[in-house]
């Protein structure tokens, strides 16, 4: 309780902040409270996540430190907004990305989510992603747009093909992360309202998959096989929450998209909005065969799993709840164009 009642301070003390001294406080009490979230089970892998998630923010915090420092020292400013100095925000770039796990410094995220439980998993993924995002936002009108298109469509290029070969799921959850991460960057500069709207989409579907899983307790896909004549209510939930991650049409996970795409092509983007809408279809992949195996396989009877009961257990209203919105609020599309 106590840490993720320290979780939920960062957090507010950061996207509440204007000076960077403090935004940078509230990462450290963020990074402090998660760790023992991680190590929790004291299994080596999980000690060992939680010494590469340290090491990871250690740097970045530092780094976010550094730039905001220069940028002070050049222009007399500690306000957030007021990152006017080039090189202080290529530093704060490179800061952020490794606090968020986008590519090219993505490579501790999929191995901190292997290491930890599913629910801490769900809070690396959203709550965790919260703060640097803010800070993203609120400097978005001194970042270099160039190099934010390059890390994102690197980010949807890596969360895509890396993502193609995983048979953990959690791993899976990971790369799909990095690979959402690059829609919110590449839109960031152009309109940072869409970017947090992607956000709060993406947090609502992942938090419905991770809630998902732990119920039906699924580590790896040849848990999920299994687990159709289980639980066949919390599987069709799977099966939706997932192909909206994807982004498929019907479903929310398409709005963030589309409206992505609409305000790349108005900025004269079209050839970016075509490379990064072309390596998403590699996150599909995963994500249907995610769905395939939740869903659509039967467990052939030769293999040593033991059979499971049918267990009659009641989805609990948070899943029903973050399911919902995750398959239904395309239709208020028309409200947020506007």
């Amino acid at each position: 309780l106590v840490f993720i009642i320290s979780l939920f301070l960062g957090t507010t003390i950061t996207i509440s902040s204007n000076h960077w001294v403090m935004a940078w406080t509230g990462l450290e009490i963020n990074t402090l409270a998660i760790l023992p979230l991680i190590s929790k089970s004291h299994h080596p892998r999980a000690v060992e996540a939680a010494t590469k998630y340290f090491l990871v923010q250690a740097t970045a915090s530092t780094l976010v430190l550094f730039s905001s420092m220069t940028n002070a020292w050049y222009t007399g400013q500690w306000d957030i907004t007021q990152l006017t100095h080039s090189t202080s925000s290529l530093i704060l770039t490179a800061a952020i990305s490794m606090k968020l796990g986008l590519a090219p410094f993505h490579f501790w995220f999929p191995e901190v989510l292997q290491g930890s439980p599913l629910t801490t998993g769900l809070l690396l993924s959203t709550v965790m992603k919260f703060p640097p995002i803010t800070l993203l936002f609120m400097t978005s009108q001194s970042l270099n747009p160039s190099l934010l298109t390059v890390l994102a469509i690197l980010s949807v290029a890596m969360g895509g093909w890396m993502g193609l070969n995983q048979t953990q799921t959690r791993k899976i959850m990971a790369f799909s992360s990095i690979a959402h991460l690059g829609w919110m960057t590449i839109i960031l500069v152009y309109y940072p309202k869409l970017t947090l709207l992607n956000f709060y989409l993406y947090a609502m579907m992942t938090a419905a998959v991770f809630l998902t899983l732990n119920s039906m307790k699924v580590l790896k896909l040849s848990t999920l096989m299994t687990a159709w004549t289980k639980a066949p209510s919390l599987s069709t939930i799977l099966l939706l929450t997932l192909l909206s991650l994807a982004g498929l049409p019907p479903l929310t996970g398409f709005l963030p998209k589309w409206l992505i795409i609409q305000e790349l092509t108005k900025q004269d983007m079209a050839p970016a909005a075509m490379i990064i809408s072309l390596l998403s279809l590699l996150g599909l992949f995963f994500y249907l065969r995610l769905a395939y195996c939740a869903t659509i396989t039967l467990p052939p009877h030769t293999t040593n799993h033991m059979k499971q009961w049918h267990i009659n257990k009641p989805i609990s209203p948070s899943i029903a709840v973050l399911t919902t919105l995750s398959i239904m609020l395309l239709p208020i599309s028309p409200m947020l164009a506007t």
